[in-house]
């Protein structure tokens, strides 16, 4: 049996086989750690505890959530889903969807998903307290590596979103989403600025206005 190394580094990327990354990340101590893999290098990260970053987390998943059940747009979402291509690469995002007609095409079960297996979702979004300058930089590659059309960064400090279209191994910034059309990241913005002073009901309220004709 292949041994991961026996410390760690969290939260630092580290080189490694792919045996070594699974060892790892199959490990019980570290079930509630976070790992990515690309390019042979891993990085198993502690998830985000915070109330800033639960906060945004909620807010982001409620808002996308309510835009789509207005605009009549079918999603599926899921929450810290991993997504591995055997042998080369593997990602966690904060929450991931699956949109429009391929919904039917997300993956079920109780297993990490597997990409030789279902195709990669649709958004995938990362929610940045410590870890903003790797989700802008690696991830963002390993995003664009998996084939994922689009890539949001969260920034909880400041509580602006950058967000990526992703085609052809490559990416660029994008004010309106692509995949979720209409949606402007400037209202998510706002939304995830008054969650600091009002309740989620009252932000809901907001929201409902911003997307309603």
């Amino acid at each position: 049996m292949v041994q991961a190394p026996t410390k760690p580094r969290l939260n630092t990327w580290t080189s490694a086989t792919w045996d070594e990354f699974i060892s790892l990340v199959e490990d019980p101590a570290y079930e509630k750690a976070k790992g990515y893999y690309f390019d042979g290098l891993m990085k198993v990260e502690t998830m985000g505890v915070g109330p800033d970053h639960a906060s945004n987390n909620t807010m982001a998943i409620l808002a996308l959530g309510l835009f789509c059940a207005l605009k009549g747009i079918p999603i599926r979402g899921l929450t810290n889903a991993s997504f591995r291509k055997p042998g080369t690469r593997e990602a966690q995002p904060d929450v991931s969807y699956y949109v429009g007609d391929r919904v039917d095409l997300a993956p079920q079960g109780s297993s990490i998903a597997n990409l030789d297996e279902v195709p990669a979702p649709d958004l995938a979004v990362e929610i940045a307290d410590s870890s903003l300058g790797d989700d802008l930089g690696r991830k963002r590659l390993l995003y664009e590596a998996l084939g994922i059309a689009e890539y949001w960064v969260v920034d909880v400090g400041t509580a602006e979103i950058v967000a990526f279209a992703i085609a052809d191994g490559g990416s660029r910034r994008i004010a309106v989403s692509q995949v979720l059309p209409g949606l402007e990241l400037s209202v998510l913005e706002e939304a995830l600025r008054l969650a600091r002073e009002q309740d989620d009901s009252q932000v809901t309220a907001w929201l409902i206005q911003q997307f309603q004709p």
